[in-house]
Parts: C-alpha cells; structure tokens; sequence
C-alpha cells in the first residue's frame, strides 16, 4: 500500500512537472500598466505600458483603451491596437474589441492625423516620449 501511494505521487508529481514545462503561467504577460492621458468632454483615454513594441518600419504598437463618459451597454469601452508614427504625428487602428484586444481586424488600417483630437494627441505623445526613454536605456 506504501509503495503504491508513493508511486501514485511519483506519477502525479511528474505530470505536474510536465505541464509546467509544457504550458508555462503567463500570468505576468496578462497585466496591464495603464497610464491616462488628459480627460476629454467625451471621455478618458488610456495607453498599456507593459504593450510597448517597437515594429519593423520604426512605428510603435500599443494597446489603448477610450472610455466614454457615460457608460450603457451600448456604449462601453473600446479597445484599440495602435500603430503610433512619431515621426509624423500620426497614427492608425490595427484592429478594435469590445471584449479583447484584436477582436476584429481594421481592414482599412491607414494612417491617419490625430486631427486636433485632444485624447489621440495624448497618447501620441506619451507613447512616444515613453519609447524614446525606452530606445535610451
């Protein structure tokens, strides 16, 4: 009876060692750092610290939130996977959720200017200040 429990715990042990190595957590992966920028009449606007990349053609990637300031279930926050071009001010969508990032693909993903909108203004320039910070150090 001995020998057969500690062969079960063996066993249990070794899957358990196995699934970790084979699936490991990416709980960290998961976090958000959130940084707002400046409020508008229409809502708040927020950038993820932690979604920071940098892609080939030298633009920068990062998950952004707009929060309206009335909230109802048809209007909730929308999710947005950015594109930022510091160089020239501007921006494009590459894809929006309502649930998750990248729920739907932007098809017509060009770039486009912030427009004088104040909130794509503030990431625009946080982001970029935060990636330059980023390529210093």
């Amino acid at each position: 009876m001995i020998v057969t429990l500690k062969f079960l715990k063996n066993i249990c042990l070794s899957f358990l060692v196995l699934l970790l190595t084979f699936y490991p957590l990416t709980a960290n992966a998961l976090t958000h750092e959130w940084v707002a920028v400046p409020k508008s009449r229409f809502g708040e606007q927020l950038w993820d610290k932690n979604s920071v990349q940098k892609n080939q053609d030298g633009s920068i990637r990062v998950f952004s939130k707009f929060l309206p300031k009335s909230t109802s279930e048809i209007t909730t926050a929308i999710l947005y996977t950015m594109d930022i071009d510091c160089s020239k001010n501007s921006f494009r969508d590459v894809a929006v959720g309502a649930k998750e990032f990248d729920e739907f693909k932007n098809k017509d993903s060009g770039w486009k200017g912030p427009n004088g909108d104040k909130l794509i203004l503030g990431v625009i320039d946080q982001v970029c200040t935060f990636g330059k910070s980023v390529d210093a150090a």
